[in-house]
């Protein structure tokens, strides 16, 4: 299984995105295949990403039972910690850290 989220992606992204997976929701696309297939479904989406940003994710063996990947400008990027992979966020535009 897999699942693509999209925001701000180009229609021409969501129409190819639309023939190969399910949109269950405005941007939220799924559908069952297997590396290969998504490998190449993926690269589509950063081919077409423009301003957008998107996130993959797929069913795996890791410890968690998924891996995801991102595309675009996002807060939320993958961090890999002692193996296991979380979600870093950046601070948002304006934002002084604080302590």
């Amino acid at each position: 299984m897999l699942v693509i989220v999209l925001e701000n992606a180009p229609p021409r992204l969501r129409g190819r995105l639309a023939i190969w997976l399910l949109e269950v929701r405005a941007g939220v696309y799924v559908g069952n295949y297997g590396r290969r297939v998504r490998e190449q479904i993926w690269a589509q989406v950063e081919d077409g990403l423009d301003e957008g940003n998107a996130v993959l994710i797929w069913r795996s063996k890791a410890e968690a039972g998924y891996e995801f990947l991102t595309a675009g400008m996002n807060r939320r990027l993958p961090a890999d910690f002692d193996g296991v992979q979380l979600v870093q966020f950046l601070p948002s535009r304006g934002q002084d850290d604080v302590l």
